[in-house]
Formats: structure tokens, C-alpha cells, sequence
């Protein structure tokens, strides 16, 4: 490597191989509890949950350490009455036609439409954006790199963090999403909306679609070299 400014690793646990196993099970059996959601309940979550999700998700890897990434968590009746509108208005030309036939084929399995009723009714929304450009500081202005890698890796961090936590989520690719810009305040030449996360708790009638619980073996999604 070259000449660098670093930090002794202090803070690694080495476990033996036992407990190892046992950790990765116990997470795998976590995480196959993990569903998407479409019916919410509107019982409150504290701020300081989705916060701290939210700083799980800071600490995913980036490229050049950039952390290209912005976490609009919205809570106000009125933001999410108004990304409500605009995301159903979107849906409507989307579920008439503009997606395509193999498209609304694949999507019946899990019984969606254009009614999005959980954008409003949830707790918290959390609004993802990517950046161009930026840096380790909030000042910088570098261009950023490796952005869509970097910031789906903390998405991912932050649905496992809101599972963990106890929380349910979806979530929700409007497409164009470019409404969350405007709606959320956020710097159009710089920032582009990555995804919409819906996080709380489930309803009481909450389901999950059959077709969602379908998962390819571990066989199907992985080879060992």
C-alpha cells in the first residue's frame, strides 16, 4: 500500500468459530423476518430510533470514504400527505399502462396498485439521496465515485438496521422521483432521490404476499470457487 495516514485496528472482536456460526445463524434467522410491508399502523416511533438507523446506515462503506449519500427522515402530516399526492398521481399513468405488460405481470403476485395509503398513515418516511459531489467533510466539493454502489449499500444497512431495531419497512422507487427534490428542499444540481424507505410498525391486519416469501437456495445465488 502506499504511505498513508492511519490508526491501529483496536476495535476488532475475534470470536471462535463456534460462536462465529451461531452469530451468523442467529442473524440469518433475524433477517428471515424481514418482509415488506404495505399495511401500517400510525403508532408513533421516537425520533431517536430512526436516528439511530440512521447513523448505522452512515457507516457503510463509500468510495474514497465520500459518504455520498443524504437521509431526509420525514415525520410532518403535511410532507408526507404532499409525497402521498405526488407519488399516486405518478402510479396512476404507471399501473395504466406506462409500465409495460410484462412489468404489471410481474408486480401481480403482490397485489399492489396505485393506492399508496402507507406513504400518509406510517410514522416516518426517510427520503434517500445520492450525491454527485462532496466529500468526507460537509464543505467539500470533490466529485464523488462509485455513488449508486455506495449509497445502495447504506440503503441496505439502514432496512437491516430499522428490522433489527423492531421496526417494519418498504420500499418505494416512484419513478421519476424527482417530486422528493422539491418536496424534501434538497439541492437539485447536486442531489438525486435513490429511494423511499417506509418505516414503523405493521398494522394489525398486515400480510405478506406468498410470492414474496419464495427464495432461490443458497445454490441458486452463489458459487464456491
Amino acid at each position: 500500500m502506499q504511505d498513508h495516514q492511519s490508526v491501529p485496528l483496536t476495535d476488532f472482536i475475534e470470536y471462535p468459530q463456534e460462536e462465529m456460526l451461531h452469530r451468523a445463524q442467529t442473524f440469518l434467522d433475524t433477517s428471515k423476518r424481514r418482509h415488506s410491508i404495505r399495511s401500517f399502523s400510525n403508532k408513533p416511533v421516537p425520533k431517536e430510533i430512526i436516528e439511530t438507523c440512521i447513523k448505522v446506515a452512515a457507516t457503510a462503506p463509500s468510495g474514497a470514504n465520500h459518504q455520498p449519500w443524504h437521509f431526509v427522515a420525514i415525520n410532518s402530516m403535511d410532507v408526507k400527505k404532499k409525497i402521498r399526492e405526488a407519488a399516486e398521481d405518478l402510479e396512476r399513468s404507471f399501473y395504466q399502462g406506462r409500465a409495460g405488460e410484462e412489468w404489471l405481470d410481474a408486480l401481480k403476485p403482490l397485489g399492489t396498485d396505485d393506492q399508496k395509503p402507507y406513504l400518509e398513515h406510517a410514522p416516518w418516511l426517510i427520503a434517500i439521496f445520492s450525491q454527485k459531489k462532496g466529500g468526507i467533510h460537509a464543505e467539500d466539493k470533490n466529485t464523488n465515485y462509485y455513488v449508486h454502489e455506495s449509497v445502495g449499500i447504506a440503503t441496505g444497512f439502514l432496512i437491516q438496521a430499522l428490522h433489527h431495531s423492531g421496526l417494519v419497512t418498504l420500499t418505494h422507487t416512484p419513478k421519476p422521483m424527482s417530486f422528493l427534490t422539491d418536496i424534501c428542499g434538497r439541492n437539485k444540481d447536486n442531489e438525486r432521490p435513490y429511494m423511499l424507505i417506509i418505516a414503523g410498525y405493521p398494522a394489525e391486519n398486515a400480510t405478506v404476499p406468498e410470492h414474496a416469501l419464495v427464495k432461490k437456495d443458497i445454490t441458486e445465488v452463489s458459487s464456491f470457487l
